[in-house]
């Protein structure tokens, strides 16, 4: 039996669909990525699975428990990181651990050995206040006390959006600890790279989801032939790609311009020629292996 069981569930606040026929299963061990902009419709499906709000339709089991009728069952079970700071910041760093164990009628004693990795960081500030934390120790302080009860499942809600690189690396570091305890974590972020560290991910669009594979498979199944071109002018490189009389797709990555070309008998001298012709100056022209986002803008372009 999977973790996670969710089968058509969609929401609407009025006229707005926020979630429209979601599908998916998520097992036991498992670190599944919720991938996409802001907008996509991650939270309002975690506040679903989470039991804090109640779907227009469809259906979401945890672990064998309906979302809707067995709420009670269900919260005992997970652990729950919302994309905001949501512990207290007046109290101290082991303040807020205890509540929570006390919460969850837990001991910090009993579970320390699934949090000891995160712990052992925080150790040192545990008297500072919580609110004082930097950003990614606030992160781990509170990744710690949504495991202090040892929940089988973990909701993550964009864990890492404005925490440093770092602090981001260590995190996700983290995960794979934690899911050798056979804990299910369902993870969202808007960071195509953390993707990758994920066992299967879903990209979303707008409520809907566009494709779930595996992060390699996702990157394997890229139709295109990509290159990546390096100008100092990137505005007029866009207003020349407009004219440009190869079937591709591109967009602005930094300060290159990625290009993908389609065509079975794809000559790269003629686009080289095309530039030139337009008197476009450009000091790198190569082919690259796309990325998790190149793929999501290949797959939302159609």
């Amino acid at each position: 039996m999977p973790a996670i069981s969710i089968d058509k569930i969609s929401k609407r606040y009025g006229k707005v669909n926020a979630l429209t026929e979601i599908s998916f299963e998520v097992e036991e061990g498992e670190v599944f990525g919720l991938i996409g902009p802001d907008g996509a419709g991650k939270t309002s499906l975690f506040n679903i699975l989470a039991t804090l709000q109640l779907p227009t339709s469809g259906k979401a089991t945890l672990l064998g428990y309906d979302v809707v009728a067995d709420y009670k069952k269900i919260r005992k079970e997970i652990g729950y990181l919302p994309g905001v700071f949501s512990l207290y910041p007046d109290l101290s760093v082991f303040e807020n651990l205890r509540f929570f164990a006390t919460m969850y009628g837990s001991s910090i004693k009993e579970n320390m050995r699934l949090i000891f990795p995160i712990w052992n960081q925080l150790a040192p500030f545990k008297s500072r206040q919580a609110g004082r934390l930097s950003g990614g120790m606030k992160q781990k302080l509170a990744l710690c006390c949504a495991l202090i009860h040892k929940p089988r499942i973990l909701f993550l809600d964009e864990p890492t959006t404005g925490v440093d690189p770092v602090s981001r690396r260590e995190f996700w570091d983290l995960l794979n600890t934690i899911k050798k305890q056979g804990i299910a974590v369902l993870v969202s972020t808007p960071y195509m790279d953390e993707a990758t560290r994920c066992d299967r991910i879903a990209l979303m669009k707008e409520g809907k989801i566009i494709t779930i594979n595996t992060p390699t498979q996702i990157i394997e199944n890229y139709k295109g032939k990509l290159y990546s071109l390096k100008s100092g002018a990137i505005f007029g490189l866009l207003d020349c790609m407009q004219k440009c009389p190869i079937r591709c797709k591109y967009y602005p990555y930094g300060e290159f311009m990625h290009v993908s070309f389609y065509e079975a008998d794809f000559d790269l001298q003629h686009f080289i020629d095309f530039l030139h012709a337009n008197g476009q100056v450009f000091s790198e022209l190569m082919q690259i292996q796309p990325t998790i986002e190149d793929c999501f803008i290949e797959l939302v372009a159609g």
